[in-house]
């Protein structure tokens, strides 16, 4: 039995970088409800404001909810958001392969020059509690039948390589009273405010519904996923968690692994009929993970499904929370691009 999630009282104020992206935007909401005072720093790319950000999710900045717009990289900016901080939730960074291969340079200054910032900040002033997510493609492609912790890391891109380079730093910085734990997600589905549109299930789900065709480049893949609602539960979860019982632990989250063609028909099977064309591709990347550890060593477990997700999108563009699903907002890729090309990132 997974145990009840309920307030930490003993926790000052949570730090949720890249609180304003695709899990940030469910899980920050979360931990003000809960009572949490919550700190969230981002470049907020992907919302027209903070303003806009605050709005829609319902939530308002005040002495509980402060709201930094902040670069990881900037020192200043990262102090800023550490003010009062005990308990750091590591999200943010230049998501996904297309997104990072647009700028290499770019992207190891956010993602490993930043993370490191982070890191270092949050050991300097006295957070107890760093909790950091990391990605289940840090295996890259594995034979065995069940991806383990323990198995030798072969990431196949600069996204990946880096989230390993991350990993190892920031173990080595871990000690007795900085504290902390290394989170392995599967890839995230289901709705958020701050929707992507750019990963397997919600791609397949918004071509269905909104194109009425499907096209999938390959099929045989697999892919590991996680509901959203599971993978904001989890980092609820670990906020509960005594922090020495999982100090320097590394643990997979999300197990549903389903080849990108059974995906497709549990699209299906949610929105009805439509065509499925099926095209070559040279894309070698196939992944799946075993998430035993986690639910034996602290017992959390999922409990939503990719099935679920498919239906709470489905639902969200029937009910118009999602009106212009062509918006490059959607698409981490298109956003990153017109930023860079702007200079705005």
């Amino acid at each position: 039995m997974m145990t009840e999630i309920k307030f930490n009282k003993d926790i000052k104020r949570i730090l949720v970088t890249g609180g304003a992206g695709y899990v940030g935007s469910v899980l920050v909401p979360n931990l003000v409800r809960a009572g949490y005072a919550v700190t969230v720093l981002d470049m907020f790319w992907f919302w027209n404001s903070v303003e806009e950000y605050a709005t829609t999710l319902g939530i308002e900045s005040n002495t509980q909810l402060i709201l930094v717009k902040g670069d990881l990289r900037n020192t200043s900016d990262v102090l800023r958001a550490l003010q009062g901080v005990d308990t750091v939730i590591h999200l943010a960074c230049i998501s996904n392969d297309p997104s990072s291969d647009l700028n290499r340079d770019f992207t190891h200054a956010v993602n490993y020059d930043g993370s490191l910032n982070v890191i270092d900040l949050s050991k300097a002033y006295g957070v107890t509690r760093f909790i950091y997510a990391s990605s289940s493609s840090v295996y890259g492609v594995k034979s065995e039948p069940k991806v383990t912790e323990d198995l030798v890391l072969e990431p196949l891109t600069q996204y990946s390589q880096l989230k390993v380079e991350i990993e190892h730093y920031l173990l080595h910085r871990l000690d007795d009273t900085f504290q902390g734990v290394i989170i392995r997600p599967s890839t995230v589905c289901g709705y958020s405010p701050r929707q992507r549109l750019d990963v397997v299930v919600n791609i397949l789900t918004n071509l269905a519904f909104n194109k009425g065709k499907i096209t999938l480049f390959g099929g045989d893949q697999l892919r590991p996923n996680i509901h959203i609602t599971d993978m904001v539960n989890l980092y609820e979860f670990l906020l509960q968690v005594p922090i020495e019982n999982i100090n320097r632990r590394v643990y997979n989250v999300g197990d549903e692994n389903l080849t990108v063609t059974q995906i497709a028909e549990l699209v299906r099977e949610v929105v009805g009929k439509v065509d499925v064309e099926v095209k070559e591709t040279n894309d070698p990347r196939s992944y799946r993970v075993c998430s035993d550890k986690i639910k034996e060593e602290i017992g959390f477990m999922s409990t939503h499904t990719v099935r679920e997700a498919i239906v709470d999108l489905v639902k969200a563009f029937k009910e118009g929370k999602l009106p212009t699903v062509d918006e490059e907002k959607y698409v981490n890729m298109k956003r990153m691009k017109r930023l860079l090309e702007r200079g705005d990132a």
